[in-house]
């Protein structure tokens, strides 16, 4: 799934979810649920607290979402996702909890299950932004039915910045699918209407890498580095560019910029080890 794209629906779910609906009843077996978390070990005195908060009150749809956000935080993605599934079953029609359950599914690796789960929201209420992030995984997977998502948010003509998100997640799709031409001309778009769309150039650079252009591919990269100086990825993807091109010098220079800016680019110290070596 792509970093701005994910940053903005993230930043109007953190809205959207805090609103969600507060006035349908819930009631579960409290006891149950609690005893199945708690196996865990690994749960946080805070989700014990909140569980405990729930069982006292488990009309309250405010704990039951802060349990949620609670697990969520601990990456304990499918306990989350069973306490979204108890939610929705006492209030399908809610777009929050549908947008919600996508994201758990999402990042717990199961795009299919995702891809549904945003489906049903846009259903219920087609924002721009949960359109875009079922378009992003449509692009990811393949699947023609892009187009139609992101003609749909096209038409609603809410400007440069929304048409960047639309131009990239086509020039994704093309690039998958393996149609360069198209996603360079896609991403090239983007970045026309949003020059510092560091994602699009990134696609881009790799599409070039990957057809040895190691000269525009290093072009890219280096942009992405002067419109971001912090950016470790930029200059692992440098370094990536000189090796091929055999500058092995150069090579380990970028990587080592790129650890000193991300101690965890596990690739860029191999890298260097192997140069060196």
């Amino acid at each position: 799934m792509a970093t701005t794209v994910m940053a903005l629906y993230f930043c109007s779910m953190k809205m959207l979810w805090l609103i969600i609906g507060a006035c349908f009843l819930f009631a579960c077996k409290n006891k149950e649920q609690k005893a199945d978390i708690l196996k865990n070990k690994q749960v946080s005195l805070q989700v014990e607290q909140l569980l405990d908060n729930v069982a006292k009150h488990p009309d309250s749809v405010g704990l039951r979402v802060q349990l949620v956000d609670a697990l969520d935080s601990l990456g304990k993605l499918q306990l989350a996702m069973v306490q979204m599934d108890s939610l929705i079953k006492k209030d399908s029609g809610n777009f929050g909890l549908w947008f919600k359950l996508g994201s758990l599914q999402e990042r717990s690796g199961d795009t299919l299950a995702a891809i549904g789960a945003y489906g049903i929201a846009s259903k219920i209420y087609p924002t721009p932004d949960v359109l875009l992030t079922l378009g992003n995984l449509f692009a990811e997977t393949k699947d023609s039915r892009v187009f139609k998502i992101v003609a749909q948010v096209a038409e609603m003509r809410l400007g440069r910045t929304y048409q960047s998100h639309c131009n990239f997640i086509l020039g994704v799709y093309h690039a998958r699918t393996g149609n360069t031409k198209a996603a360079i001309s896609q991403f090239n778009a983007c970045i026309n209407n949003n020059y510092g769309y560091l994602e699009a150039y990134m696609e881009k650079g790799f599409l070039f890498f990957e057809a040895k252009q190691y000269q525009e591919a290093h072009q890219v990269f280096q942009t992405v580095v002067t419109i971001r100086n912090n950016y470790a990825d930029g200059y692992y993807w440098l370094g990536k560019t000189a090796e091929a091109q055999q500058q092995n010098a150069e090579a380990i220079a970028q990587y080592e910029r790129s650890l000193a800016l991300d101690p965890n680019l596990k690739e860029a110290s191999s890298a260097i080890s192997h140069l060196k070596n």
